[in-house]
């Protein structure tokens, strides 16, 4: 089976989830084409194991000091280059169109009506879960900005509703944890009132990753640019991890047992909707604003929260497609929350 994987690299949990997704695709037979929209070509690294992937513009939202700002994404949106690319994006050659939250991808796949299937957090939004400052407005782009004839929506549970629990990445490390590690993952934020936060905090030790950064160690606190490894072996032997309401690194974060707090991005409904489902499931503390006394008061709780463990999503995923796609997506998640 040959596959076009349309990937919105905005935030890098979509990206995430694909190199969760290819090892077991890959095993199953296919032949997987990655396609990037939504991110600088000089923003990706650590992109090897996607081969000769292609980089389109597509659409993104620009974030100033932790808020979207609607009016500079509005402005730098080029919708006649985003036009160009899906007229001009020949799907004709693939068995099957897979697109996590990537419009141009998708709507190519509906122009030339090729089988597709979704698959991302985003389209657990289309059913009745835990909203934060949802609208219509949310809900259009949620079902037409990246559309397909088959969703596939993950999420931290299931609601009772047809979604699948997150994709982990099956290559997290297990390590010794050490007790006064934090990770710290706040890419939103302005780096410089990150660190002047995490200053006073001297009993612990924190590794922040972010845009910016450079690799430095200012006593208890250590900084690095965005790097997958380093940041993959960091989660792993950390016992607190600090960031935004991102999906996919609370969800490893999740697996692996973590104390998390997260701040959502002001003004990101899906951001907030996210802290407000972890603040009802119990597996994480919320925040909607930043200062030290907040993550000293986070750090020192002795809170009890749920713990969670997830099965192998992605190999259930990939062996469903290659399988055809049989039986209802319902089904599917019926099985793999067992």
């Amino acid at each position: 089976m040959k596959i076009l994987y349309g990937v919105q690299a905005t935030g890098n949990g979509h990206i995430s989830r694909a190199r969760a997704m290819e090892p077991y695709l890959t095993q199953a037979g296919a032949q997987v084409d990655y396609l990037f929209s939504g991110r600088e070509p000089s923003q990706f690294f650590d992109m090897q194991q996607f081969g000769n992937y292609s980089v389109k513009r597509g659409l993104t939202f620009i974030t100033e000091a932790g808020r979207v700002n609607y009016w500079q994404s509005i402005k730098q949106a080029s919708l006649r280059q985003l036009w160009q690319d899906i007229t001009q994006l020949d799907v004709s050659g693939y068995d099957l169109v897979i697109t996590d939250f990537e419009p141009i991808s998708a709507h190519a796949a509906r122009r030339a009506g090729k089988r597709s299937v979704a698959l991302g957090h985003q389209y657990a939004f289309l059913h009745q879960i835990p909203m934060q400052h949802a609208n219509l407005m949310t809900q259009l782009v949620f079902k037409h900005f990246a559309p397909a004839q088959t969703q596939l929506g993950l999420h931290w549970h299931h609601f009772n509703q047809p979604i699948l629990p997150p994709i982990i990445d099956g290559a997290l490390d297990s390590a010794e944890v050490k007790d006064h590690k934090v990770l710290v993952y706040l890419p939103f934020e302005q780096q410089q009132q990150v660190i002047s936060m995490l200053t006073p905090l001297t009993d612990y030790q924190f590794y922040l990753y972010g845009p910016g950064l450079t690799a430095a160690s200012l006593g208890h606190i250590h900084t690095h640019p965005p790097a997958l490894q380093p940041f993959k072996n960091d989660l792993a032997s950390c016992r607190f991890v600090l960031s935004n309401a991102g999906f996919e690194l609370i969800s490893e974060a999740l697996q692996l047992s973590k104390r998390i707090m997260v701040k959502p991005l002001n003004g990101q409904m899906e951001q907030h909707s996210n802290a407000l489902a972890l603040q009802q499931l119990n597996l994480a503390s919320t925040t909607d604003s930043l200062n030290s006394q907040t993550i000293a008061s986070w750090l020192s709780a002795t809170q009890a929260y749920h713990q969670v463990h997830y099965p192998n999503v992605a190999k259930a995923i990939s062996q469903w497609l290659l399988q055809g796609a049989e039986g209802e997506v319902a089904a599917l998640c019926r099985q793999l929350w067992r």
